[in-house]
């Protein structure tokens, strides 16, 4: 194989492939062929005919699956699920009135040779713009498969943009309502896969054994056979809650390994660790069994309501008839009957909210009917936990023959051991720690602990107050006095303790990249309720007021309070409680609240940067953007270890590691646990290196990835031919810069350099602040920037010479930011050049000389850095009041645009630019202007007048009309809503105009 060929000619090697090895029919190339479809019909005819179909049945059939396919009122996410139905279950028809219906298997899935499996190439597909997938994978002509390839030198993520882009509705859709796997995939790189509507970071990769070596070759002919790709779509796919879902390795692997314990009755323990997709293990396996043995019951035992929850929704979502039990009782007293087939049941919290019940559900089950129909499955989540020998014990009274089957996040400990063998039986099917890291399933953990002292100022002061204070009391007294002295030195201490801590994170949401650039966000674990609102009170006197939240199990009610007052003007513990979570709760109920909360945190990181807990979300809780586990609680083995894992989901690429910050020195504990882990293994012959959970101190890490870093690029720099001065660098990176050919060889060598230099930037930017701490000498240090800075230069004159533009992620601005910011020693106060709303507040508020010389030295002595940042911010400031008024900041950004080009082409001076960025600014921010009728005078009556063509006397109506009819919130609330739009239309007389110019009025404060 060549370095770098061409994409055409991997094609033509799949294409063989295809048909050599995996013995797919070649249907050609596509590209000339009019009115390609994803339904193949006569090819699809043809196969059913074969199978012995009447010819009406065929068509009622065929009429079915298109219209399923091609249903405009429909998401694609809906057609496609529906279009799934068809395909696994069958198209149900009547050849005519008054017959019974029959069933038309469009594929033969227990067969798979039986069905005629092809491809084609270059596919042009007509849709709003036409679009040509590389190759189509067909099973009996209903295309099911799409695989985008790239040359060696191109990156398999533009195969997945590619997809991605595709099934746009301003593209082909409805090609993909039946694709069930989209591939993309280069030589270098391999083959990643995904679903319909799966972001790109979400695209997965296989692993698998295997004696071929392109990485590309082998997992198409893994994923591709004709036996696993029908397997795989037929009992590996789900749609859960809008989003589709495909398997994984491990997961896939996992469920072929349980299958064969069900089948033999056998029972055992599945340990996929945390945060590797375990709840859709169980739901695949459950699916399984129910659809494989008629006789078959499976119960879920889980201590989670998100699980339960999720469970009945994809099984609901899937047809399946499922029973959310109430409690011991109830879920005994269902498997008395032949129905339902399927059971969840929480183990305990069946009492008053937060009030764990374990022993009163295990009674239930005890008191319940003996007699249960069926063969029984006994799924248990979070098979570890202690509770399995009583559970255990109770299910065996009751469900003689259960097979019982734990799954569990993490390893076994010594005094679990037995109990889980005798309970399980041994591991089904292992996915470690360690292993999903390596497979970017999930993110690695770096930990970091951090001391904070308490002392006693003064003992003599202490002491002097004691004696002034018990002078005259007797022994009793003074005994219950010293109590009370205790009580309050410990409520001092901690105030004072807290009070650091919290200065702590918000110092590191300034200057922790993820945390500052708004795309990661914290949870903090407290020691109890008390001190999680105390923490929550603390954080609404800082930046983080109204971006933080506090879930734990407590629940107001007036009882709480009734007996606390004692009469003294200070309130009691309970007092405090109940007085945050009043002020907090704001009128709603403490479980709306609380789900508002979690859905923001992960769906809006930047508005909900800290969840202070205490016991709740440690366990289950999926947050891709949670970057950093603050913990102020001292907790061991599972707990800790559970706790530390809400950190280490995937998320955008500048998440990197998910970052532990321990306040109680517990990183013993968890090298202790560690230890337990790996002796409890003893019996599966594991090592310790399997299991290890790579807990890692920071700034070794930090110095070990930026030694690399520089290593690296050292390592790619070192052909450069002497004397290694500017010409010498663009001859080895570019050739003749002036040349196709030349730039087009050392295209691989300029990735390179471009990909290790923002490894280098994320290394260095990581631990700059530190790196005496780290281990560096000053003059280390110093040499480092000096490198730092030529290879950042390099990088600038290689891209100039080569005429390219390198796409940065978004993240590299913050580590520059930080670089630039946080490592000056002159620089008294934080300044920070990527908070958009200072700095444009700045040039209204103080000019623009003023502004730039409140930058820091390395931005504001570069006139190109000083004019990059301004733009920024005023670019991030028009896109984000864009909503408020779409006409004036479109046509902000288009002066933008001028100012910007103009200064780009040299068509203006330095000053002269700097005039017109400064009045630009002030544009930006006070959208009041002189040039407007004296009619229009506040902001919602500016953005209707500048949004309605500049018609004065229609945007003063529609002004007062909006006044005259809006009732209170009446936002969200679609009979208020329509009421207003109703008056608007009496003036617009125009439906569409209205529903254009209602989510700018919605923007606007004053209605």
């Amino acid at each position: 194989m060549n370095v770098g060929q061409v994409e055409r000619e991997t094609q033509a090697r799949v294409v063989e492939l295809f048909q050599e090895k995996l013995q797919y029919t070649h249907l050609g190339n596509w590209e000339e062929r009019l009115d390609n479809s994803n339904i193949e019909e006569s090819i699809v005819r043809k196969y059913l005919s074969e199978k012995g179909y009447s010819e009406t049945l065929i068509g009622k059939a065929l009429h079915q699956l298109r219209v399923t396919a091609n249903n405009d009122n429909e998401s694609l996410y809906t057609n496609n699920k529906n279009v799934y139905g068809l395909l696994r279950y069958g198209v149900k028809v009547k050849a005519d009135v008054g017959e019974n219906y029959e069933t038309v298997e469009l594929i033969d899935w227990k067969h798979p040779p039986r069905n005629q499996f092809a491809i084609a190439e270059e596919v042009i597909v007509q849709g709003n713009h036409d679009k040509r997938p590389d190759i189509v994978l067909y099973v009996n002509g209903i295309a099911l498969g799409v695989l985008e390839l790239k040359r060696s030198t191109i990156s398999v993520g533009d195969g997945i943009r590619q997809s991605i882009g595709n099934q746009k509705k301003e593209f082909i859709q409805s090609f993909f309502s039946t694709i069930q796997f989209m591939f993309a995939g280069n030589d270098t790189e391999g083959l990643r896969y995904g679903a319909i509507g799966t972001p790109e970071k979400y695209f997965l990769k296989w692993k698998e054994e295997s004696s071929e070596e392109n990485l590309l070759d082998k997992y198409l002919l893994k994923l591709c056979d004709k036996e696993r790709f029908l397997e795989l779509i037929y009992n590996f796919i789900l749609f859960d809650g809008g989003i589709k879902k495909l398997c994984r390795t491990h997961q896939y692997f996992g469920v072929k390994a349980a299958q064969e314990h069900v089948q033999r009755r056998e029972g055992g323990i599945i340990w996929h660790t945390q945060g590797s997709g375990k709840s859709l293990v169980m739901v695949w396996l459950a699916k399984w069994i129910l659809e494989n043995n008629p006789n078959a019951r499976v119960v879920i035992i889980t201590d989670r309501d998100e699980l339960d929850k999720q469970i009945e929704r994809v099984f609901n979502d899937a047809g399946e008839s499922m029973v959310r039990t109430t409690s011991g009782k109830d879920l005994m007293a269902q498997l008395g009957n032949t129905l339902p087939r399927l059971l969840c049941s929480l183990v305990h919290k069946f009492g008053r909210r937060g009030v764990e019940d374990f022993d009163g559900f295990i009674e239930e089950l005890k008191s319940g009917p003996a007699k249960t129909v069926g063969e029984i499955f006994v799924f248990v989540d979070e098979c570890h936990r202690t509770q399995s020998d009583k559970l255990h014990k109770a299910m065996k009274a009751t469900l003689r023959n259960a097979v019982f089957i734990g799954f569990t996040g993490t390893p076994l400990l010594k005094q679990d051991k037995q109990t889980s063998l005798e309970v399980f039986g041994k591991y089904i099917h292992t996915y470690k720690f360690n292993e999903a890291v390596e497979d970017e399933v999930v993110r690695d953990l770096v930990y970091e602990a951090r001391d904070i002292d308490q002392n006693i100022s003064s003992q003599e002061r202490i002491d002097a107050w004691f004696d002034a204070k018990t002078k005259g009391l007797n022994d009793f007294q003074k005994s219950e006095l010293k109590k009370k002295w205790g009580t309050m030195q410990r409520v001092l201490s901690s105030r004072s303790r807290l009070e650091k801590v919290v200065n702590d994170i918000v110092f590191d949401f300034n200057v922790k990249s993820r945390l500052s650039s708004g795309k990661g966000n914290a949870i903090l674990v407290a020691r109890s309720i008390y001190e999680a609102c105390r923490y929550f009170d603390l954080f609404q006197n800082t930046e983080l007021k109204g971006k933080c939240a506090v879930v734990t199990s407590y629940d107001p009610s007036p009882r709480d309070i009734v007996a606390e007052d004692t009469g003294a003007n200070t309130e009691t513990e309970k007092e405090f409680i109940h007085k945050t979570y009043t002020g907090l709760l704001d009128g709603k109920n403490t479980e709306k609240y609380e789900d508002e909360a979690k859905d923001k945190f992960i769906k809006e990181p930047a508005n909900m940067k800290l969840l202070v807990v205490v016991d709740k979300l440690l366990v289950g809780f999926d947050a891709p953007p949670c970057t950093y586990l603050y913990i102020d609680k001292t907790m061991q083995d599972h707990g800790l270890f559970q706790a530390i894992c809400r950190v280490n989901r995937l998320d955008s690429d500048d998440k990197g590691f998910g970052y532990i910050v321990d306040y109680k020195d517990l990183f013993r504990k968890v090298e202790n646990a560690v230890a337990v882990y790996t002796s409890a293994l003893d019996y599966d012959n594991f090592q310790k290196e399997d299991v290890d959970v790579l807990l890692k101190d920071r700034l070794k890490v930090g110095r070990e990835r930026l030694d690399n870093a520089l290593e690296g690029i050292a390592f790619l720099c070192e052909p450069v031919a002497p004397p290694k001065d500017s010409l010498a660098y663009i001859r080895y990176f570019c050739g003749n810069p002036e040349s196709e050919e030349d730039l087009k060889a050392n295209e691989v060598k300029r990735t390179a350099l471009y990909k290790h230099t923002v490894v280098l930037i994320r290394a260095y930017a990581n631990i700059a602040a530190e790196m005496e701490k780290a281990g560096y000498s000053l003059q280390g240090i110093a040499d480092i920037k000096k490198r730092l800075d030529f290879y950042l230069s390099l990088r600038e004159e290689i891209r100039r010479a080569s005429g390219e533009t390198l796409d940065l992620k978004a993240y590299e601005a913050d580590m520059r930011h930080l670089i630039d910011n946080f490592i000056q020693a002159e620089e008294p106060r934080k300044i920070s050049p990527f908070d958009n709303q200072t700095l444009i507040d700045l040039i209204v508020k103080t000019g623009i000389a003023d502004t730039i010389n409140s930058l820091p030295n390395r931005i504001k002595n570069n006139e190109e850095a000083v004019a990059e940042t301004i733009e920024n911010n005023v670019r991030a400031k028009i896109i984000k009041e864009h909503l408020i008024d779409p006409a004036y900041f479109e046509k902000m950004s288009k002066l933008l645009s001028e100012v910007i080009k103009e200064r780009k082409a040299n068509a203006i001076s330095y000053e002269e630019y700097l005039k017109k960025i400064e009045k630009l600014a002030k544009g930006v921010e006070n959208t009041a202007r002189y040039d407007l009728p004296a009619s229009i005078q506040t902001p919602a009556q500016r953005a209707l007048y500048n949004n309605l063509d500049t018609n004065e006397a229609v945007a003063i109506a529609v002004d007062e009309a909006i006044k005259r009819v809006k009732k209170a919130d009446w936002r969200g609330n679609l009979h208020k809503e329509n009421e207003i739009k109703a008056e608007i239309y009496e003036i617009l007389k125009d439906k569409d105009e209205v529903e254009r110019i209602f989510p700018i009025i919605k923007q606007q404060n004053e209605y």
